[in-house]
């Protein structure tokens, strides 16, 4: 199976839960703390970790550890690729 549909199967599974749809909601505005986004989406440290994982396993998010806390920001160019991808899709259907 080539590398490509790999990558993008990771992306579309990341892009496949609500709760995860709200992270990148929040993100939106630019680097964010775990702690901020805990307090946004009303939900408890192991769910938020658990979607973490899938979002920066998929690339789409990039963490950085600052203190004790994990800061956020949406990755572009995953974003930008995921695009491209549903282009190539969308061409080959018509």
């Amino acid at each position: 199976m080539p590398k490509q549909f790999e990558m993008d199967a990771k992306t579309f599974k990341a892009l496949s839960d609500p709760n995860r749809l709200m992270i990148i909601e929040t993100l939106q505005n630019g680097d964010k703390c775990a702690c901020k986004i805990l307090e946004e989406l009303n939900i408890v440290q192991s769910t938020l970790s658990h979607h973490m994982k899938i979002l920066c396993d998929s690339g789409l998010v990039e963490s950085n550890k600052v203190g004790k806390w994990m800061h956020y920001v949406l990755n572009k160019e995953a974003f930008e690729a995921a695009r491209n991808s549903l282009d190539d899709i969308i061409k080959k259907i018509r």
